[in-house]
């Protein structure tokens, strides 16, 4: 099963149905990409709750003043049949620059002009505009 995938359809359907947030099972890749969708102001925030089990992450959407999603587009590139890796020379410029792509390197879960300043290349997960 594809966990990411099933994270970035919860955040897109979430938005779709204006949600002001959506619950997903937490892991650590989850939370590093929320991570670096929250730092980029993508998402409001978001939280882990540990639980008995593997803990929840409640995950806090954006919006604009005129009520549009602030991710226009969520797309998922490296999946389980087939993985995508670029090298840190190589990491894709999304829509000039105004879209980000979220890498998985050795450095931890990074967006594209963070591997760009590490000079890091690796796995590319998703990206969005």
């Amino acid at each position: 099963m594809d966990t990411i995938g099933d994270f970035l359809t919860r955040i897109r359907n979430a938005q779709a149905a204006r949600h002001e947030k959506v619950d997903v099972p937490a892991s650590k890749m989850r939370e590093g990409i929320a991570k670096v969708l929250s730092e980029q102001k993508y998402i409001g925030d978001y939280k882990v709750v540990k639980d008995s089990k593997q803990g929840m992450m409640r995950v806090y959407l954006r919006y604009s003043d005129e009520g549009k999603p602030k991710i226009e587009r969520l797309r998922r590139y490296s999946k389980p049949s087939r993985r995508e890796y670029v090298k840190a020379g190589d990491v894709p410029n999304i829509r000039s620059g105004y879209g980000m792509a979220i890498l998985s390197t050795s450095k931890g879960i990074l967006s594209g002009g963070q591997a760009k300043e590490q000079n890091v290349g690796g796995e590319l997960l998703c990206v969005v505009w």
